[in-house]
């Protein structure tokens, strides 16, 4: 018996929520993201309105207002977001315990455990729809087929509002024409290297002989033909499972552009401080930290330092992050965005070699001075608590880090 995958979507979600609290605003070209007074920042997303005047997510704030100079730009709370996501999987989880959540505005269901109470997955799904639009006001698409991949493509077919059955009577003419580029993990160096020797559909990829993807692709050309033949037979986690961690991380687009060390150091601190957190919680420590850095030209670079000893310790972790600062960016421009991430994973009661040069009671004062931080904020809030020298910007010091990334062990990893 086959499998029914559902994938949710909600339509500009940030954009409708805000539209539910800002009624007068309906009919009006809308994006969410950037600070407009500033005059800086990028487009998170953008209502429809807006999306039909050339407005794209990922664009600056200057071009979105060169395609649409009546736009209105609010910023974002992700706060408002996470809580209607919140309430979208509360629902979800009325018709299963198989939730896979793809983003804070997209979701994977398994609903075929539910056929006999609830119908077939059409069914499902436009209950599903309706619900949505009834008790949270935004709309969702929702692609419903036997695999992942295929409800995925299916929840992007048609928008908004709209569900799409891609079965396996239908797909060849639904899905295979699309172009390469739709198929999940068809990124731009990907869809390059496809166009460049005539793969431009989905159709074409599937029918490729897969010895010669795999010689362009590596292992992701087998994946990839597979993927576009409906062979994806990956499952949707169960609520409350957690894929096994590879590396921690966090990042974030600065609430204005970063002009001097000191701005850099606020920031670094606050997304150290979140790594650092999310490593005691899940007992790890690490062994590598990585930085990333955009500036507001739109360059964008990683580097990373192996550490002389893994661990979970915020200041650690912030000196390595520093260090990696200054040694690889020499301020040719201003700074829009930057991440921090631990990796190279290890338990955090494993045995290490103690270092003749190292004070360990300074480190089990710092660990056990983390650990209380943690709880108090845990207890009230992430701004119970914060560092002296933070306070230098109220704007940049005003950045809740709490909300963490973390990378799971690859889809493809083996």
């Amino acid at each position: 018996m086959d499998r029914i995958i559902l994938h949710s979507d909600c339509n500009c979600f940030y954009a409708s929520v805000e539209m539910l609290h800002h009624p007068e605003l309906e009919g009006l070209p809308l994006a969410v993201g950037g600070d407009p007074e500033a005059r800086h920042g990028i487009v998170l997303t953008a209502n429809y309105i807006a999306k039909r005047k050339g407005v794209k997510t990922g664009m600056a704030l200057w071009q979105a207002r060169a395609a649409c100079p009546d736009l209105i730009f609010v910023p974002p709370r992700m706060d408002l977001y996470l809580r209607f996501s919140r309430m979208a999987r509360e629902i979800y989880l009325e018709y299963t315990d198989q939730v896979e959540n793809f983003g804070c505005d997209e979701a994977w269901l398994s609903v075929e455990k539910s056929r006999s109470i609830k119908g077939d997955g059409m069914t499902i799904a436009k209950e599903i729809s309706d619900r949505i639009k009834t008790e949270l006001g935004i709309t969702v698409s929702i692609g419903v087929s036997w695999n992942k991949i295929f409800a995925k493509l299916g929840s992007d077919y048609r928008k908004p509002d709209a569900i799409t059955l891609i079965s396996r009577e239908n797909y060849r003419s639904l899905v295979w024409p699309l172009p390469a580029s739709d198929l999940l993990y068809v990124g731009r160096s990907t869809g390059r290297k496809l166009s460049s020797v005539g793969i431009r559909t989905i159709g074409e990829l599937a029918n490729a002989d897969p010895s010669y993807l795999h010689s362009l692709l590596g292992k992701m050309g087998y994946v990839l033909h597979g993927f576009a033949n409906g062979l994806d037979d990956s499952p949707v986690t169960t609520d409350g499972y957690h894929a096994p961690i590879k590396s921690i991380g966090n990042s974030t687009t600065t609430p204005r552009d970063l002009t001097c060390d000191t701005d850099v150091k606020i920031i670094l601190m606050a997304l150290s401080e979140s790594v650092a957190a999310r490593l005691r919680k899940n007992g790890f420590c690490a062994g590598v930290v990585e930085i990333s850095i955009r500036d507001n030209g739109l360059f964008s670079f990683t580097r990373q330092v192996k550490l002389k000893r893994p661990t979970n310790i915020t200041d650690e972790i912030m000196k390595a992050a520093y260090g990696l600062f200054q040694s690889h960016y020499f301020w040719e421009h201003p700074i829009r965005s930057l991440g921090v991430r631990g990796s190279n994973l290890t338990l955090d009661h494993m045995p290490v070699q103690l270092s003749l040069f190292t004070d360990e009671e300074l480190r089990e004062r710092q660990e056990k001075l983390d650990r209380m931080t943690d709880e108090i904020r845990r207890r009230f809030g992430y701004f119970a608590i914060q560092r002296a020298f933070m306070k230098q910007d109220e704007r940049l010091s005003g950045l809740d880090a709490g909300t963490h990334t973390v990378h799971p062990v690859g889809y493809f990893h083996g």
